[in-house]
């Protein structure tokens, strides 16, 4: 086929999409398949179609992917001479629409606003694509007779947990503020997972569901995320500096075993059966991934500093049924699904750095 995939990425970019085509996902379902992704040009959804073609490229699956946009122009940019593939076609509108695009036997669902900025400055958009977005996409699931529809929720569906426990598993199910706009896209994800359980339910639509936690790599130069802020310090040789003690924990999983996880759940998962995507060894504190960064590059001679000198110290938690549950989540569930995440937080920073560096 013309315009394969490893001439058209850059090689650090092709090395990570190489790791989930190889990947022991099912890929045999999605053999001779038509696959939609919303979201196409977004950081998760670009990795998933670039791929699926490159399983055609390498394993001659014969899969052909719709890659739905909200921008022709970024997408030009974003995929480049892939768009003159044969088995990939581009559609391009806006998901809070109709779906107009041609019929699909599975259907991933990635578009979703997710920085803090939009949630601030586009409440309604942001959580417009969650609710209308989602009920049109699962109305053209339902009439494409689709075989399996994946819906990427969040983390932020579980809200505030208070208690001594260190891991979130699904059936956790914390407070929200469901009147203050800035849960716009908690709630919108929450609403998408309740839609998805209806369509189910009346249509017998089969519906997956996952919850990744916080998913980072090379996304770009001046996304506002904090993670995304101390990769773009390490690629322009900048010491970091954190204006607060940094203790919040999360739980961090790089874009590849992010993108294996979410194939794992559309071909193997239950219906309506939410899956934590974490890796375990990615779990760590904001102020953890920041010296992170600087340690994994010693040749750049990169520090971290604190704005305010009392938040230098060490934060030490301490067991409350008070106290606030991380943002940590428990994968077991997915785990036993066979899913095996490979990349773990130093590694991760590396490649990312090197996606940035490539492309820039």
């Amino acid at each position: 086929m013309a315009f394969k995939v490893q001439a058209c990425v850059k090689a650090s970019v092709y090395s990570d999409l190489a790791e989930i085509a190889a990947s022991n996902v099912d890929f045999q379902q999605l053999k001779n398949q038509s696959v939609l992704i919303t979201g196409a040009g977004g950081f998760i959804g670009f990795y998933l179609t670039a791929a699926l073609l490159l399983r055609n490229d390498l394993y001659g699956d014969n899969i052909t992917v719709t890659a739905l946009v909200r921008s022709r122009e970024k997408a030009e940019k974003k995929f480049g001479e892939l768009l003159k593939r044969e088995d990939l076609t581009l559609c391009v509108q806006d998901v809070t629409q109709p779906i107009k695009a041609p019929r699909a036997d599975f259907v991933i669902h990635a578009a979703s606003q997710a920085s803090n900025i939009q949630f601030e400055t586009d409440p309604v958009g942001t959580i417009s694509a969650n609710l209308t977005g989602t009920a049109n996409v699962l109305e053209f699931a339902k009439s494409s007779g689709a075989r399996a529809t994946l819906i990427v929720s969040s983390l932020k569906v579980y809200g505030v947990i208070y208690g001594e426990k260190d891991k979130i598993s699904e059936s956790d199910n914390g407070y929200i503020d469901f009147t203050s706009y800035k849960n716009c896209y908690a709630m919108g994800k929450r609403a998408s997972e309740t839609l998805a359980a209806s369509y189910y339910n009346e249509y017998g639509l089969h519906v997956k569901l996952a919850r990744p936690s916080y998913i980072y790599g090379a996304s770009s130069l001046e996304d506002d995320r904090v993670w995304a802020q101390f990769i773009a310090n390490v690629v322009r040789r900048e010491n970091i500096l954190l204006k607060s003690n940094g203790a919040a924990k999360r739980s961090f999983c790089y874009v590849t075993d992010t993108a294996t996880a979410l194939l794992y759940i559309l071909l193997s998962g239950e219906d309506i059966t939410p899956y934590n995507i974490a890796y375990e060894k990615s779990d760590v504190t904001i102020r953890g991934f920041a010296k992170k960064a600087c340690e994994v590059f010693p040749e750049r001679n990169m520090r971290l500093s604190f704005a305010n000198p009392a938040d230098e110290e060490e934060p030490q938690e301490t067991a409350s049924p008070l106290r606030q549950v991380p943002e940590v989540l428990d994968s077991g569930r997915l785990l036993a699904l066979g899913w095996q995440p490979k990349v773990d937080l130093a590694e991760g920073i590396r490649r990312a750095v090197a996606v940035l560096e490539e492309n820039n």
